[in-house]
């Protein structure tokens, strides 16, 4: 008997490995020729009110974000908010010290198994909280372009492709939420066609208007939030740069984050920054300055907190993130939910 040829598969190590290549030359470009012993006196000449005003705008961020994520599951669950703020925690964590974002899997998994929902209504929720946010991005991105010359080539093809995929998502959305039966139907013979019947099940229930309104709305204030972080590290540094700027800088930072690389975003983060703030006439070495004060403001909270959350648990991450993988084939282990419960 002739074997059937197998299909080539991509090494496990390989997308690994290439995000933290793309990291390290970030963040070899970002330290070439910067002095860095004139990064503590930069540091400890940060106005610290502001220091404490944009942590805290910062963590009051991941509350927003659980508080919108409660609202688009309200037709489906009432979820306790702090429960939903540890979820979200612990995933950005994951994201803080685990390779390849497995972040998003690992709050829809926690988020799934402490309020018996399925998994799959996490994912389609998440999926749903992503399509809205870039709406929203793609909005603050216009806003920026707008009164901002220079935007790299490669930040806009980025966003022409964002923008179509955003289209075709709302598209999806629409078509699940208002032809139910078909949705089924086109899934009927797929190999995933349970799961997927769950996702559109789950759709179907959050994708009513006020649920989606409301949800919109909170994003927004969610991205404001983050864009007043930035706005306060700024002010953090005694820029007199405007808060419309710290917006256009969030946003392409974010845009130039999308893909995937080191734990943390490490490098990427940086040079983004540092393109973002040359745009408004920032000089390079203060740009690169900003860049790593950005990073450790945000970042360092994030890890303290996050590792809280996780402690809270009885595990570590590692065994977080292996379990949540097992979660998708089957049943989630009861051992991952805090001990307190």
């Amino acid at each position: 008997m002739n074997a059937a040829p197998s299909r080539r598969k991509v090494p496990a190590w390989l997308p690994q490995t290439a995000g933290y290549c793309l990291s390290a030359g970030c963040l070899l470009w970002v330290l070439h020729g910067y002095p860095l012993d004139e990064l503590l006196p930069a540091i400890q000449d940060l106005d610290w009110k502001w220091v404490a005003i944009a942590v805290a705008s910062d963590l009051s961020v991941y509350v927003s974000h659980a508080w919108r994520w409660n609202t688009l599951l309200s037709p489906v669950a009432r979820l306790k908010l702090w429960r939903t703020v540890q979820a979200i925690y612990i995933g950005l964590f994951a994201n803080e010290v685990l390779p390849l974002r497995v972040g998003e899997l690992i709050r829809c998994y926690l988020l799934a198994h402490w309020n018996n929902l399925r998994l799959s209504l996490g994912f389609a929720s998440a999926a749903v909280e992503r399509l809205i946010d870039g709406f929203w991005m793609l909005l603050a991105f216009l806003i920026t372009a707008s009164f901002v010359s220079g935007i790299p080539r490669e930040i806009t093809i980025l966003v022409q492709v964002l923008g179509v995929l955003l289209i075709a998502g709302a598209v999806t959305l629409v078509w699940v939420v208002y032809r139910k039966r078909e949705a089924h139907a086109a899934l009927h013979e797929s190999r995933w066609s349970a799961t997927f019947r769950h996702v559109v099940e789950g759709l179907h229930l959050m994708g009513n208007f006020r649920t989606l309104s409301y949800t919109a709305l909170i994003s927004l204030v969610y991205l404001l939030l983050q864009i007043f972080t930035v706005y306060a590290l700024m002010k953090a540094f005694r820029t007199d740069l405007s808060f419309w700027v710290a917006g256009g800088v969030l946003t392409i930072v974010r845009l130039a984050t999308v893909v995937p690389n080191a734990p943390g975003n490490l490098g990427l983060v940086n040079v983004a920054c540092v393109m973002a703030l040359r745009l408004f006439d920032v000089e390079t070495q203060d740009a690169k300055t900003f860049s790593i004060i950005l990073f450790g403001a945000l970042t360092l909270p994030l890890l303290a907190g996050g590792a809280v959350a996780t402690a809270l648990t009885g595990v570590n991450i590692g065994e977080i993130r292996d379990r949540a993988r097992s979660g998708m084939g089957g049943p989630a282990p009861a051992a991952a939910a805090p001990e307190n419960e």
